[in-house]
């Protein structure tokens, strides 16, 4: 697969969804990738890239920008605390805002910085244990506080489970984002990504079926 066959793609969901062209922007999943594979990537003119991890991103995403202009940074995965500031200081969206305490952090920066990244609230449309994001329940309540506390708050994202159909979960997460007035939706990665236009998706996921599978790190 290529990065011209997944904008096609995009492209061809979006006129079946009866959506506007555009309507749908690609993250380019380039977490655990070499230089060498995002690189290519960027010359073919894709600008917008999701990073799971800070610390890998800081060291990736610094020297790019030397040669790159235009980029948009989104971190997908999992924030601590202790890398909040360094998190705002380099993407450009955080889709995994997830608990009180990451809120309240954020806000307390957005403060001292003059500036927030934008901002999505991970919902855990499956209840699993294991995975970070707010209940579905508890979303109301946790995008008022966030919107309480000042955070520029774009929309909701979610990972469904792996052995559960997701057009389910897509369509779970678009409905809580409608009834608070939230029109982001960052849902649908290489396997799912049309499904998820056909529900609305705004930002999608995309990685494997760019960069080829993940190179794990040398242990």
């Amino acid at each position: 697969m290529s990065l011209e066959e997944i904008k096609s793609r995009i492209a061809n969901a979006e006129a079946a969804a009866g959506r506007a062209s555009g309507a749908v922007q690609l993250i380019a999943v380039s977490k655990v990738q070499p230089n060498a594979r995002v690189e290519e990537v960027l010359k073919q003119g894709q600008r917008c890239f999701g990073e799971n991890r800070v610390q890998e991103a800081e060291g990736k995403w610094p020297m790019f920008a030397e040669t790159y202009s235009g980029l948009d940074l989104h971190l997908i995965g999992p924030l601590q605390t202790n890398k909040a500031r360094a998190a705002m200081e380099l993407f450009d969206t955080i889709h995994s805002l997830d608990r009180p305490k990451l809120a309240k952090t954020l806000a307390r920066l957005a403060q001292e910085l003059g500036q927030c990244p934008d901002l999505f609230v991970q919902v855990n449309t499956g209840a699993e244990e294991q995975k970070a994001g707010v209940l579905p329940e508890n979303a109301d309540q946790f995008v008022a506080d966030c919107q309480a506390l000042d955070l520029p708050i774009k929309g909701l994202m979610c990972i469904p489970p792996v052995d559960e159909e997701p057009s389910l979960h897509f369509a779970l997460l678009a409905k809580i984002a409608a009834r608070n007035g939230l029109e982001g939706l960052s849902m649908g990665m290489s396997s799912d990504f049309e499904t998820a236009i056909a529900l609305g998706a705004t930002h999608v996921r995309v990685g494997s079926a760019i960069f080829g599978e993940r190179v794990k790190p040398a242990e």
